[in-house]
C-alpha cells in the first residue's frame, strides 16, 4: 500500500492566519477555539482528530470563500451534516465544514417530475415533510432519518429501512441511486453541475476543453481503462456501498458523474445542492411479522418473501430482544412479536387498506402451506405498527451497555451480501464470531442481504484492538467470499479503507486512488478516507493506552461501573439529541441548532475535560465546559431519549458541584436552589411576600439584582399552605412523630383498601399551590386510604441539582430517610404530585446512596399519584368526565417515571384527550426565570406547546402535573393549568362521590 498522505503536515497549517482569513471573507461562524474543536473531533465512529478549526457557512458564498481561503493556506477541508458516520468520515485534521446550521433548505420541488433541489445541511425527515404534501417520499431513510442530512447520506451513499421500497419501486437501494444532478465545489474552485451523460453530450464536454473538458476526458480515460476490470470486480448486489462508484461512469450507465461521486465520503468534491428523484409514497401501509426458531431460518425465508416486492424488510434475532429485555426497553410492546428466536418485519404499501394487505395474505398463505410455517402476526394497529418499528430502530441502543456484558462497538456494522444468501451468510458470520468468542447481536435490513451489529471488540487494550484487527481480516475475507460488500450503507473510511484490495483486488483500489486525483489533486479533500486510508488502528477515541482519571464524585453512578469517566463513555455519537421536533431530547439544541448544545455535544466536552488534550487544563473549573451546560435544561429528557441514556442533567449537578466549589454562586443560584428556605421563611406573611413582589419598583429591583428576567412575575404564595390546611382538618397520627392523617373515609366498604399511604407535601404544591394537593387528599382518601402527611420540615431538593449545590441536596435525602425510617421499612407508599420531587427518590436517591437499604426501598415504593391510582389502587373506580382535555407531559415525568399510567387514568375518565408530543415546557425550574435564558425558554415552550395551549377552546381542559409547566403555561397564554390531581376531584364533585 502506498504511504497514506492524508496526513501531509497540516501542523504547516498557520492555523492563525487562515482564521483571519476566513473571518474577513465569511458571513457565517468561523470557530477555532479549542472547544469547538473538540467538539468537533470525532463522529459516531471509534475515531478522534482533532480539526484545525470549525466553519459554519451561512450560503454557498461562504464555502466557496472558505475552500478558496484553505487552498491559499494549504489547509485540508472535511464537510460535515448530522455527524452520524460510523467509521471516521466526519472526524479529520482539517477544516470541517458544518452545513446544518444554514444550508438546510428545500429549493425547489417538482411534482410533475418527481424531483426535490435541496442544500446539503437539510435533515432528511424535513425533506419528507415537505415532499409528502405532494404524496412523494424519498427512498433511502437511515434510521437517524430525524437528524441526518442529505449531504451525509450523498456522501456515505446511505439506504435504510424504506431502500427496499427505492430498489422495487424507484432508481434503487442506495442513495446513489436515486440522485439526479449535483452541484460541486472542487478544491481548486472549480464549479460544476454534474448528472448522467449521453456520449454525445460526453464528446462535446470533452471538445470545450477547460477544467471541465479536462475532468471528463481523464474519467473517460478512466472508464476505457477499468471498465471490463469493474464490470468483473464490482458486486451485482442491491449494497454495494463501498469503494468509489465507477461502474456509474460505465456507458450502460449513462456515464453518470454525479452518481459516482455519490458516496466518496468527501474526499473528492464538496457538494452545495442536488437534486434528488423521488418515488409515489403509498397512502396506507400493513405490516406482518413472522417469528422464527431462529435468525438463520428467518434470513431463508427473504428470497421468497422479496418476490412479494415488499416496501420495508427487516430481520432481528433473539439476542437483540433478550437485551432489550434486560435493560427495560418496550417492556410491554414486546408482547407484539410472535413467539420466536428470529423475526422478520415485512411492510407492504397501498392506496387502500385492502391493497396493502393483499400481498401479506397471500404471503401467510404462501407461507402456511410450507412444513417449517413461522409464527405470523398481521398487525393492523397502527399504534401498533410504529411501536414494533420503534423496537426494530431500538437496535443501537439495546446492543450498546448491556448490564453485566461487554461493551460494543462500531467497526463491522454493515456488511451485505446478495439478500438469497443472507440465510447461510448469517451462519457463518456466527460462526467467525464464535471462533473470536465475540457476543453481539444480529439484525439489519435483510431484504437486502445487510447485517448490522455492535461487536465487543475490547478497543481500549493491545490484545483487544490485536483481536479487533485478525477479525476484520477474516470478516472482510468471509465477505468476498460471498461476493458481497464490506459496506452496505455506511461506507468505508477509516474502518474499512485498508481492506479495500480484498474486495476489489489492488487494480481497482488504484483506480480509486486516480479517481480521486482527477478531482483533487492536491489530496486536500477528506484526506486518510477510502484510499490510501489511515490504518483502522490508528486515531482510536479510546486505544491502548487509554487511561481515564477517576475523579472523586458525589454521585456515585452505580450503573456506569461507580465512574463518572465510564459514564461519559455512554455516548457514542447516535446524534439523536439533534433531531428537531418529536420527544423530549434536546430541548436547548432544537431552540439553538448547536452542537454544543445538544446531548452528544455536551458530553463530547466532558470528556475532553476528563481526558486532556485539547481542553480539560482547568480540570472542573473550565469555561468551555460550563458554557455548553449552562443552557442544559436538566430536564432528563436524554435519560429516556438517548438510545444509550445519557443522563445530561446528572452529568451537569455533578460539574456544577465541583466548578463552584470553594466559590461564590450567582445570586438566583441562591434564589432558585434555596427556594424551600424562603418559602418557609415567606410563610410569616404570604401576603406582604407578594405584595412586595409585584409591585413594579421593588420587584424591578430585586429581579435586576437576582438575575431574573423582567419579563416574568414571581408565584405568588398561596395565603394558607397545604400543611396548615392539612393539620386543621386532621387527628393525631399514629405513626410518624410530627404526621398528621385524616380520619378514614365514611364511604369505605372493603377495610383491605384502608392502606395507609405518605402523601408527599413538595415546596411547589405545599407553599404556591395547595389546591392541588388538598385535590390529591381527596381523591386518595375516596379510593380508601389513609392519608399521612410528614409535618415535619423536609424537602427533597429538587432544585439544588440545577445549581449543583449536592453536598445539601445529600444531607436532605439523609433527613428523610432518618425521618421516615418506619415508613419506610413497612413498605408504606409514598405518593407525590409533582414530577421533578418524585423523580429525585426515583433516581438521585439511589445515586447518592446506592448501597443504602431504605434508599433503594424507598425509591420502590414511591409513586406519582397518577402511577399510584394505576399500580396500587385496584379497587378505585375512576370517575367520569365530559370534556375536551389537552395533555401535556413533564419531562422528568416521561424520562423518569410512567408516563403512560397518566394516560391511562385520563382517558379512563372518557375525557376527549389529546397527548401532546410537546418535549420540554422550556422553563425546567428556574431555568426560564434567569434573565439570560428567557429566549431560549420561549421557543422552547413555542415550539409546540404554547401554540397548542392557545389554539385550544376556553372549555378545553389543559392538563399537566408539572409546577414549571403549568407556570410557563399561565405566563405566556394566560390560561390555568390544571394538574391531574384536581381534574379527578372535578369528576369526583360533578358526579357528587365527594
Amino acid at each position: 500500500m502506498q504511504k497514506n498522505i492524508a496526513s501531509s503536515d497540516t501542523g504547516n497549517v498557520d492555523a492563525r492566519a487562515l482564521e483571519g482569513a476566513l473571518r474577513a471573507a465569511v458571513r457565517g461562524e468561523v470557530r477555532f477555539g479549542d472547544g469547538d474543536r473538540a467538539l468537533y473531533s470525532t463522529d459516531s465512529s471509534n475515531y478522534r482528530q482533532i480539526p484545525i478549526g470549525v466553519v459554519i457557512p451561512r450560503d454557498r458564498s461562504d464555502v466557496i470563500a472558505t475552500v478558496a481561503a484553505c487552498r491559499k493556506f494549504g489547509a485540508p477541508i472535511t464537510c460535515r451534516g448530522g455527524g452520524t458516520s460510523l467509521a471516521g468520515q466526519c472526524c479529520n485534521v482539517a477544516v470541517i465544514i458544518d452545513f446544518t446550521k444554514y444550508m438546510n433548505r428545500v429549493l425547489e420541488i417538482d411534482v410533475e417530475r418527481k424531483l426535490a433541489r435541496v442544500e446539503p445541511g437539510l435533515v432528511l425527515d424535513e425533506l419528507q415533510k415537505e415532499i409528502k404534501k405532494h404524496g412523494l417520499i424519498f427512498g433511502p431513510d437511515p434510521a437517524t432519518h430525524n437528524h441526518c442530512a442529505i449531504g451525509g447520506m450523498l456522501g456515505n451513499n446511505s439506504c435504510g429501512v424504506h431502500s427496499v421500497m427505492a430498489e422495487f419501486y424507484g432508481g434503487g437501494a442506495r442513495t446513489s441511486d436515486n440522485v439526479h444532478a449535483l452541484e460541486v465545489l472542487l478544491y481548486d474552485g472549480t464549479i460544476l453541475r454534474v448528472g448522467n451523460t449521453d456520449e454525445i453530450e460526453l464528446a462535446q464536454i470533452i471538445r470545450q476543453g477547460g477544467r471541465r473538458g479536462e475532468i471528463y476526458e481523464k474519467l473517460v480515460d478512466l472508464r476505457d481503462r477499468y471498465g471490463e476490470l469493474v464490470r468483473q470486480r464490482f458486486p451485482k448486489i442491491p449494497r454495494r456501498v463501498s469503494g468509489y462508484n465507477l461502474d456509474d461512469l460505465l456507458p450502460e450507465k449513462n456515464f453518470d458523474v454525479a452518481r459516482a461521486l455519490v458516496g466518496s465520503e468527501g474526499t473528492c468534491v464538496l457538494i452545495l445542492e442536488a437534486i434528488l428523484e423521488l418515488i409515489v409514497a403509498p397512502p396506507v401501509r400493513s405490516l406482518l411479522v413472522l417469528g422464527y426458531p431462529d435468525i438463520y431460518q428467518a434470513g431463508d425465508h427473504v428470497p421468497e418473501i422479496r418476490n412479494y416486492k415488499p416496501i420495508g424488510l427487516e430481520g432481528i434475532d433473539g439476542v437483540l430482544i433478550n437485551a432489550m429485555k434486560i435493560k427495560h426497553i418496550h417492556p410491554r410492546d414486546l408482547e407484539i412479536l410472535p413467539k420466536g428466536r428470529g423475526w422478520l418485519l415485512i411492510e407492504f404499501g397501498g392506496k387502500t387498506k385492502e391493497e396493502a394487505d393483499e400481498p401479506a395474505r397471500k404471503l401467510m398463505a404462501e407461507l402456511q402451506s410450507q412444513s417449517n410455517t413461522p409464527e405470523m402476526k398481521l398487525i393492523d394497529d397502527p399504534a401498533h405498527e410504529a411501536v414494533v418499528w420503534e423496537i426494530r430502530d431500538a437496535g443501537l441502543g439495546a446492543s450498546a451497555r448491556v448490564p453485566d456484558q461487554p461493551d460494543t462497538w462500531e467497526g463491522w456494522e454493515d456488511s451485505a451480501v446478495s439478500p438469497k444468501d443472507i440465510g447461510n451468510y448469517l451462519r457463518d458470520f456466527r460462526a467467525l464470531l464464535d471462533k473470536y468468542d465475540y457476543l453481539c447481536t444480529l439484525y439489519g435490513h435483510f431484504g437486502q442481504g445487510l447485517v448490522h451489529t455492535r461487536i465487543d471488540f475490547g478497543l481500549k487494550n493491545h490484545a483487544g484492538i490485536k483481536k479487533y484487527l485478525a477479525f476484520t481480516n477474516d470478516a472482510a475475507d468471509l465477505v468476498v467470499r460471498y461476493g458481497g460488500s464490506l459496506s452496505g450503507e455506511h461506507g468505508d473510511g477509516q474502518s474499512r479503507g485498508e481492506l479495500l484490495s480484498k474486495m476489489f483486488g489492488p487494480e481497482l483500489v488504484e483506480a480509486f486512488v486516480q479517481f480521486k486525483e482527477i478531482w483533487d489533486s492536491a489530496w486536500k479533500m477528506n484526506p486518510g478516507k477510502i484510499v490510501r486510508p489511515f490504518r483502522r488502528d490508528e486515531n482510536l477515541r479510546y486505544g491502548e493506552h487509554y487511561e481515564p482519571p477517576q475523579w472523586p464524585t458525589h454521585f456515585k453512578f452505580p450503573g456506569d461501573n461507580g465512574s463518572f469517566s465510564y459514564a461519559i463513555e455512554r455516548c457514542v455519537g447516535v446524534g439523536k439529541c439533534r433531531r428537531h421536533e418529536g420527544g423530549t431530547m434536546c430541548p436547548s439544541y432544537m431552540a439553538t441548532r448547536e452542537e454544543k448544545h445538544s446531548t452528544r455535544g455536551r458530553s463530547r466536552l466532558l470528556w475532553e475535560m476528563l481526558n486532556g488534550g485539547v481542553i480539560g487544563k482547568a480540570g472542573w473549573r473550565d469555561g468551555r465546559v460550563f458554557d455548553a451546560l449552562d443552557l442544559c435544561l436538566a430536564c432528563k429528557g436524554c435519560k429516556a431519549d438517548c438510545p444509550v441514556n445519557v443522563d445530561m442533567a446528572t452529568y451537569k449537578a455533578e460539574f456544577l458541584s465541583h466548578y463552584y466549589k470553594g466559590r461564590v454562586r450567582p445570586l438566583h443560584a441562591y434564589a432558585f436552589g434555596l427556594v424551600h428556605l424562603w418559602a418557609r421563611l415567606a410563610q410569616i406573611s404570604p401576603r406582604f411576600v407578594n405584595l412586595v413582589n409585584r409591585a413594579p419598583i421593588a420587584s424591578d429591583l430585586a429581579k435586576r439584582l437576582i438575575g431574573i428576567s423582567p419579563q416574568r412575575k414571581l408565584p405568588k404564595f398561596a395565603g394558607q399552605n397545604f400543611k396548615s390546611w392539612f393539620a386543621r382538618h386532621s387527628v393525631a397520627g399514629i405513626g410518624d412523630p410530627g404526621s398528621r392523617q385524616r380520619p378514614e373515609s365514611a364511604g369505605i366498604t372493603d377495610p383491605g383498601y384502608n392502606k395507609r399511604v405518605l402523601l408527599w407535601p413538595d415546596t411547589f404544591n405545599n407553599y404556591f399551590h395547595p389546591e392541588t394537593t388538598r385535590a390529591a387528599v381527596a381523591v386518595l382518601e375516596h379510593a380508601g386510604f389513609q392519608v399521612v402527611v410528614p409535618m415535619v420540615d423536609l424537602c427533597c431538593g429538587r432544585p439544588l441539582y440545577d445549581y449543583g449545590m449536592l453536598d445539601t441536596a445529600r444531607r436532605w435525602l439523609g433527613r428523610i430517610l432518618r425521618v421516615l425510617e418506619k415508613d419506610i421499612e413497612k413498605g408504606t407508599p409514598l405518593v407525590g404530585l409533582e414530577p421533578s420531587c418524585v423523580s429525585v427518590f426515583r433516581d438521585e436517591l439511589v445515586n447518592l446512596f446506592p448501597n443504602d437499604e431504605n434508599a433503594c426501598r424507598l425509591s420502590q415504593q414511591t409513586f406519582l399519584l397518577s402511577e399510584f391510582l394505576v399500580q396500587k389502587a385496584g379497587g378505585f373506580a375512576v370517575p367520569k368526565l365530559d370534556r375536551s382535555a389537552v395533555l401535556h407531559g413533564h419531562c422528568h415525568h416521561k424520562a423518569v417515571l410512567n408516563f403512560s399510567d397518566e394516560e391511562t387514568i385520563l382517558r379512563e375518565m372518557r375525557l376527549d384527550l389529546r397527548v401532546l408530543d410537546s418535549g420540554c415546557c422550556g422553563l425546567a425550574g428556574s431555568f426560564g426565570f434567569e434573565a439570560e435564558k428567557y429566549e431560549v425558554s420561549r421557543a422552547c415552550g413555542e415550539r409546540v406547546l404554547l401554540p397548542e395551549v392557545r389554539a385550544a377552546s376556553a372549555d378545553t381542559l389543559i392538563i399537566t402535573s408539572g409546577f414549571s409547566c403549568r407556570e410557563q403555561i399561565a405566563h405566556f397564554t394566560k390560561r390555568r393549568a390544571l394538574h391531574p390531581a384536581e381534574v379527578l376531584e372535578r369528576a369526583l364533585q360533578s358526579s357528587g362521590q365527594i
